[in-house]
């Protein structure tokens, strides 16, 4: 299957932007995070700022404002998706999110298929071999979405992918080296020296770039830096020394990065919540979960524990809530809880008088039965649900993507979330539905109840960052919410990383190194 088209940007449009690449020396080397600290620190500085990304992999989506894809039938316009990294990266410039920012999505369905996203719209789903392939197809539209953000900035900060300097993947390259070279783009590599290694992680990039990719490098950047500046001079002076690139600066360990919203499940290998006091969340780890920064608003309270079960261990008994968080592979991931004997471990729950909460693919796994006749998420067949709830779900090629701006009626909070989902829910159990929403159009129920009230679930993401209704699902079940205020923690956060980058880097070296998109 082709790409899906895409429309070329007008040559009248002006390109005024100049753009600043960041490339790892690894994954997981904090490139998302020290571009969003950049965002934020040149927009307060009076900029302009988009971030780019030309693709990313990632099952934690946000909903974006635009898509390259005709308006639906009610002529509503078409949505898109980006990475949760890019919509982070967004929120630090002030501007809305846009496919241009992430134009490749890449969400994993299983160890080696994904899901292809271009620009909003899904061209559906490959094998690892087959997207290498189909990857220099995508370039030009990478190249011109990385333009028509270039002439509406300033400045585009672009963030590499993973490690910009792996040789068996740069003849298909459209993240690192090979969009470098297409849009011409200034390079700084950026690696971080907490886990050690980083002066042979950057000579190695050197020892493996070529030439003239060398010659596309302005410096180098460290980050996660713990310990004492002089110990660590010599490692500036022998990766300068080998490499010819000028240290750019150092950034020290920023604590307030698990305040912000994690992109790669990775994240969760360390997550626990504080002492076991108050109010006690379950979450079994499944393999394809997606969107779980859903509970990041929960963790944060300071009278929930949040905790991440992973494979092998069982729920937790003294656990008050179960919550089923969103999945890229809803029959797949049900499958895996069937294996791990958490279904044994959830109907016992709600035996003993325990809460369930399903979010999205999570609301769909507490039916009767998913269903997957044309074999959207991998081959045709259903799986059977834990049966909580009187309802069943089909899945279809459809994707609802959709940004929500209501109130839900019973609580009368306001509700800014989202609805990213395919398949259709039929059956008795939505005539109780977990909540009302009301908007423009008038009230609509979403999701599903059990008759007793203690089993719920709904397709809608960001629920909990809702300070409102966050507090009202809280006291509904015995706690005491702290009147924290979600959206502030982040804006405070995010100014802190500004300050950070400010402190400890010289930005108008940076501004001075990025350059004009030709």
């Amino acid at each position: 299957m082709p790409p899906a088209p895409f429309t070329p940007l007008g040559e009248h449009i002006p390109r005024r932007a100049r753009v600043l690449m960041i490339q790892g020396t690894s994954a997981d080397v904090g490139k998302s995070l020290v571009v969003a600290g950049l965002c934020r620190a040149f927009t307060r500085r009076g900029l302009t700022v988009r971030p780019f990304k030309a693709q990313n992999m990632s099952n934690n989506a946000a909903v974006t404002v635009d898509a390259d894809a005709p308006p639906g039938a009610d002529g509503t316009p078409a949505r898109g998706e980006i990475g949760r990294a890019q919509a982070l990266q967004a929120l630090a410039c002030g501007a809305p999110r846009s496919v241009h920012m992430n134009p490749v999505l890449l969400k994993p369905q299983s160890d080696r298929d994904s899901q292809v996203v271009l620009r909003g719209r899904v061209l559906g789903t490959w094998s690892a071999a087959g997207y290498q392939t189909m990857k220099p197809e995508l370039l030009p539209a990478v190249v011109d979405s990385l333009h028509r953000l270039a002439a509406q900035a300033d400045l585009v900060l672009v963030e590499g992918a993973g490690c910009g300097a792996e040789r068996y993947l740069r003849a298909q390259d459209i993240t690192n080296m090979g969009l470098a070279e297409a849009a011409d783009l200034p390079v700084v590599l950026l690696g971080e020296d907490a886990r050690g290694g980083i002066s042979a992680s950057v000579i190695g990039a050197h020892h493996l770039w070529t030439p003239c990719e060398r010659g596309r490098v302005v410096g180098y950047l460290v980050n996660r830096f713990r310990g004492d500046p002089a110990v660590f001079a010599p490692a500036i002076q022998d990766m300068t020394a080998a490499t010819g690139w000028p240290h750019l600066g150092t950034l020290g360990w920023f604590d307030g990065a698990a305040r912000l919203a994690q992109e790669d499940s990775l994240a969760l290998e360390g997550a626990h919540s504080r002492d076991g006091r108050g109010l006690r969340i379950a979450v079994p780890r499944l393999p394809r979960v997606a969107n779980f920064d859903d509970l990041d608003p929960l963790a944060a309270e300071p009278n929930v524990e949040v905790r991440w079960i992973p494979p092998g261990q069982p729920l937790p008994r003294d656990s008050d809530v179960i919550l089923l968080p969103g999945s890229k592979a809803t029959r797949a991931d049900l499958e895996a809880l069937y294996r791990e004997g958490w279904h044994h471990d959830i109907h016992a729950h709600v035996r003993h008088g325990g809460h369930v909460v399903g979010l999205c693919a999570g609301y769909q796994m507490l039916g009767r039965v998913v269903r997957d006749p044309d074999g959207v998420e991998g081959p045709p067949g259903e799986t059977p649900g834990l049966g909580l709830l009187e309802m069943e779900t089909t899945l279809t090629g459809d994707k609802r993507l959709q940004d929500l701006d209501l109130r839900e009626r019973r609580s009368g909070a306001s509700l800014t979330g989202y609805e990213m989902h395919m398949g259709r829910t039929t059956g008795a159990a939505l005539q109780r539905p977990w909540l009302l929403l009301e908007g423009p159009d008038g009230p609509r129920p979403e999701g599903a109840e059990s008759r007793d009230g203690r089993v719920m679930g709904g397709y809608v993401h960001g629920l909990f960052a809702g300070d409102g209704f966050r507090a009202h699902w809280l006291r509904q079940l015995g706690a005491r919410p702290s009147g924290l205020d979600h959206g502030r923690r982040v804006e405070d956060t995010l100014d802190a990383l500004a300050e950070r980058m400010e402190t400890e880097l010289d930005l108008d070296r940076l501004w001075s190194l990025a350059r004009p998109l030709g």
